[in-house]
């Protein structure tokens, strides 16, 4: 005869409070190791704080808060806790990312035209090394994706919406291979790009599971 566990509320909270510490904590981690990779790749010698120097740090946490996102919506899904859990962590984390991606390449938009190079996308091409100005683009594409998953409250219900998550993935892969080729924390060996590469094995076994089981799902209905 099979034995059937009951499980308390008090449990259930429990969990779920241990869950949500676990993901403020991740949060604050991936900010933790942006800003030490992006303090060591000046040798501590970054004052005074320019644009140029700034731009890339808020690159790096906006990524880390997302890849948090994916790993706390994954193994909440996993370990079954409510979603209700995550919702004030999900909001906060969110307007953080929000200012953050926009941040990013708008002090580079306004230091490079500041400077009299124009605006992009030329003004990405003259900063970078020649033959990278496409991965720039990556950027640009993936930040508008980022922007129009911002308008889901209102188009969320539309049949083509499932299109958008979707190009969030994308956006998340392509902003890995962007950082891999043109973040100076990233272009030479150092424990910052083992973390990096760690944040690509990590993103690309949760994209897979979650597009396995929606495969499943429909198989199931069909």
């Amino acid at each position: 005869m099979s034995k059937i566990e009951v499980h308390s509320p008090g449990e259930h909270t429990s969990k779920s409070r241990n869950f949500l510490v676990a993901a403020w904590l991740l949060s604050a981690t991936t900010v933790a190791i942006s800003i030490a990779a992006w303090t060591k790749n000046y040798g501590g010698h970054f004052f005074p704080i320019m644009n140029y120097q700034l731009f890339p740090l808020l690159g790096l946490m906006a990524f880390g808060l997302m890849w948090a996102h994916y790993m706390v919506g994954t193994f909440s899904n996993i370990f079954e806790v409510p979603g209700r859990t995550f919702k004030r962590y999900f909001q906060y984390t969110g307007y953080a990312v929000l200012a953050l991606i926009c941040l990013h390449p708008g002090l580079l938009i306004f230091q490079r035209f500041r400077d009299g190079y124009g605006l992009p996308p030329q003004s990405y091409e003259s900063y970078v090394a020649p033959g990278l100005g496409w991965v720039t683009l990556l950027g640009t594409v993936s930040f508008l994706i980022f922007i129009a998953y911002e308008f889901r409250r209102v188009f969320s219900q539309k049949s083509w919406w499932y299109l958008i998550p979707a190009a969030g993935d994308f956006a998340m892969l392509a902003i890995l291979y962007h950082g891999l080729r043109l973040g100076g924390e990233l272009r030479m060996e150092g424990w910052f790009r083992v973390v990096w590469l760690f944040y690509a094995a990590s993103l690309v076994a949760v994209l897979a599971r979650s597009y396995l089981l929606k495969y499943q799902k429909r198989q199931l209905a069909a």
